[in-house]
Order: structure tokens, then sequence, then C-alpha cells
């Protein structure tokens, strides 16, 4: 980024002159903090130094990993949890609107796919916690909803899974007049009756 674009946007209630001496002091105690420099400087550029790591390249690596059904994708219970982070929460710049919603799905679809796995796997816990996060995302999405009634199911807690339909159901109704698919509602009325 231009020197002068990354000034004042750390310091914009300051003037030009004022946010590019800021500027200056923060790169010189930068340089003098650690042994490799974070911040490669080029004329009047600045840019992350290729050393650095940066944990959204590395979520989103792997997420994309994920989706595309690599089992040997780095610690997963670790990827839940930062596939459950927003991208740059509290910021309103018009950019970002895309890069978002690039984000959410992208991260959606890798929650799904872990999920699935981790049910496969039987490791329940880790299936219904990573549908929720994804949940979390898109409370109207339905595949999170489906893999936490499964999932449910498969531990044999037919009144949680129940339960959860029943919430989405709900959710639906209010927030759009639509039901749940036909194959999530069969997930629940296949179940033996008393």
């Amino acid at each position: 980024m231009d020197r002068r674009s990354v000034a004042e946007q750390l310091w914009p209630d300051c003037t030009c002159c004022r946010a590019a001496a800021n500027l200056r002091s923060a790169l010189c105690r930068a340089r003098k903090l650690g042994s490799a420099p974070a911040i490669d400087i080029a004329d009047h550029s600045l840019a992350l130094a290729p050393s650095l790591s940066v944990d959204f390249h590395d979520a989103w690596d792997s997420a994309r990993r994920i989706v595309a059904g690599d089992a040997a994708a780095r610690d997963r219970d670790r990827l839940v949890a930062d596939l459950s982070q927003a991208l740059l929460p509290g910021w309103d710049d018009e950019w970002l609107l895309l890069e978002r919603e690039r984000w959410d799905q992208l991260r959606l679809y890798a929650l799904e796919a872990l999920a699935q796995r981790f049910q496969s796997e039987g490791r329940h816990l880790s299936a219904l916690q990573t549908s929720l996060a994804a949940i979390g995302i898109d409370p109207l999405r339905e595949t999170p909803h489906r893999i936490a009634v499964e999932v449910h199911l498969a531990e044999g807690n037919v009144a949680s899974a129940v339960k959860r339909y029943q919430e989405y159901r709900r959710l639906l109704q209010l927030e759009l007049k639509v039901a749940p698919s036909p194959q999530l509602t069969r997930l629940v009325c296949d179940l033996p009756r008393t």
C-alpha cells in the first residue's frame, strides 16, 4: 500500500503531515522490536514481509484444502476456531463487503465438510460444535442444521434431534415463510413413534 494511504487510515483524525510522522515513528519502533522486519518498505510503498505468516491466509488455505477433500489439512479442531472468526469485524470499508461474503461462503463449506468428517469418524461432539459454528455464521442455511440433527440421531438423542429441527423450522417460518427441505424433514418424520 502507498505510505500516505496507510498513514491516513491509521491516523484519520490527524493532519497528513502528523499522520506521516506517526507512521515513520511506528515503522522505526517496529524495526527495533524484532530480528526480522515485519514490513517491507520500498520507495513510497509498504507491504508485509514475505517471511510473515498471516493467520487469515493460513485459515483460507486450510479451508480450501478441507473443501477439496484434503484429509491432511492442519489441526482440524484449531481450524474450526479460526473459521469461526469474521473477517475484520468492526471495519466498514466498502471493499470488505465482497471479501466478507467470499470468506463467509468458504468457511461455511469448510465447516460443513469438517462437521461431516468428524461425524463419519464418530467424533460427535466435534461434529456438533462445528455444525453450530456454521449455524452461527448463517442461521438460515440448512446444511449445518441437518448435520446437527444427524449427529443427535447418531448418538441416539432423538429428543435433541427433534428439538433442533423444530427450532430451525420455526426460524424459517418466522424469517422467510418457508419450510425445511423434504430431506431434513424426513430425518425426523421417519422416526419411530410410540
